[in-house]
């Protein structure tokens, strides 16, 4: 399968294991390419400076031997004590010659003094030549180091191979190391993407690994697993007991509403409390199923008329507007149906349209149904940056909250619906004044 048909999470994990694994290798690489670096240049170092300081101290000996016994015998040529050097000897009347023949010897002070360059030939050369000068004689002491010269070429290259082979060599051990050090982590990870989606308990990881920070690691997962796991059957329990404790009296009521509404001569107070009890019992009804498959992450089953739900909650938000002077009016498509059960969907659009309705002390209030979206417009006080920012975090207030009930809890869980069902929801200021919300679903299923 290709890395991009993979999903997010899979391809930035495998990423992160490739660069754990990578950084062990280049480690070891680094590693032994700076010791054996280090190691060729301070032997390259030390044979230069060790060469360097006997070929001089060699050079200072002879050079002086060979004036001493010029000076033993000045009618007699001197024999050279070594014989791979070159003597040469300039006396008072020879200085000028020396000059216009060598002019490079001529102006050396005493001392030893390196010389290279390139002869007639096109070959380079270099020498040392150790200087003795006194104001009768000029000693030179010449000592070739082209073959020297030449080896240290020899010893360099064989100095770079040596740090190219450690360096693969280095690269070996890292790519085994690296294998040896990820394949309790490589398994202990397959461990546990193999408890993804399993219903039972899941099996201890610490038995199955060494006692080392590998082993700790699977041992922190059991104990944070097994709290996980204790933490999640309390929850099913609690959604459980509310699922039946909630919904047997809210069943009580239902019935005895339905009773109560059946029976002959009732009169209009009377009537309009019983449609308020039986709304609110179907709105709490709807809420707590709604609630119960966002604990468990489910979406229910069930198709809705967009508009169908649009109408209910705005004849429930009619009956409690008391002498409000707001109007509630309903525009736009009637055949738009969503996959989705009408609970989940009276949950979302109650909350936008209660809200419409609380905020809008006057005017109008109307609720749009589009193609594939609904919008819900009012007359309110509007929408400040700060809300437009925070409207849907758990426990937020707007600014025109006041003292009005309620947790800021609503939105969120309009928030949640939407990301449960696909669908996607966004609150602008109006035109001119007021808030418009607008639901947007998911590709509609056929009516």
């Amino acid at each position: 399968m290709p890395e991009a048909a993979l999903p997010k999470e899979v391809r930035r994990r495998g990423r992160y294991r490739r660069r754990l694994r990578s950084r062990i290798i280049l480690s070891f690489v680094l590693l032994g390419f700076c010791l054996t670096t280090l190691f060729a240049f301070a032997t390259n170092w030390a044979r230069a400076r060790v060469e360097n300081q006997l070929v001089e101290d060699v050079m200072n000996r002879n050079i002086d031997e060979y004036a001493r016994r010029y000076y033993s015998d000045p009618q007699r040529n001197p024999d050279l004590p070594v014989q791979q050097m070159r003597a040469r000897l300039v006396k008072a009347d020879k200085f000028e010659t020396l000059r216009l023949e060598q002019p490079e010897w001529y102006e050396l002070p005493d001392g030893i003094h390196t010389i290279s360059g390139v002869d007639d030939a096109g070959k380079p050369f270099a020498y040392k030549l150790a200087v003795r000068k006194t104001p009768e004689e000029w000693f030179f002491l010449a000592y070739d180091t082209t073959e020297s010269i030449r080896g240290e070429t020899q010893l360099k290259r064989a100095l770079l191979v040596a740090v190219l082979v450690f360096s693969g060599l280095s690269l070996v051990l890292g790519w085994w190391s690296a294998s040896r050090v990820m394949r309790p982590v490589s398994d202990l990870a397959a461990r546990l993407r193999a408890y993804r989606g399993g219903s039972g308990d899941p099996e201890p990881l610490a038995p199955r690994f060494p006692d080392d920070e590998v082993g700790q690691l699977a041992e922190a997962l059991d104990d944070y697993s097994t709290r996980l796991t204790h933490v999640v059957q309390r929850d099913r329990e609690f959604n459980a007991d509310v699922s039946h404790e909630l919904r047997t009296p809210l069943a009580v009521i239902r019935g005895a509403t339905e009773l109560l509404l059946a029976r002959p001569g009732l009169d209009e107070k009377m009537l309009q409390r019983l449609q308020r009890i039986q709304r609110a019992e179907q709105q709490c009804t709807d809420l707590i199923g709604s609630l119960l498959l966002l604990s468990r992450n489910e979406r229910g089953q069930g198709s809705s008329n967009v508009a169908r739900v649009a109408e209910q909650l705005l004849d429930s938000h009619r009956a409690q507007l008391g002498g409000k002077p707001l109007e509630l009016v309903l525009e736009g498509e009637r055949d738009l149906v969503i996959d989705a059960p009408e609970a989940a969907l009276s949950v979302a659009l109650g909350n936008l349209v209660g809200n419409a309705v609380k905020y809008s002390q006057s005017g109008q209030v109307r609720v749009r149904v589009l193609q594939n979206a609904i919008e819900v417009i009012d007359t309110g006080p509007g929408l400040s940056a700060e809300d437009a920012a925070s409207l849907f975090q758990r426990g937020y207030r707007g600014t025109h909250a006041g003292h009005s009930q309620g947790g800021g809890i609503g939105l969120s869980i309009v928030s949640r619906l939407c990301d449960l069902y696909g669908w996607q929801v966004s609150v602008r200021p109006g035109a001119e004044q007021g808030v418009v919300a607008t639901l947007k679903f998911s590709p509609a299923a056929p009516q």
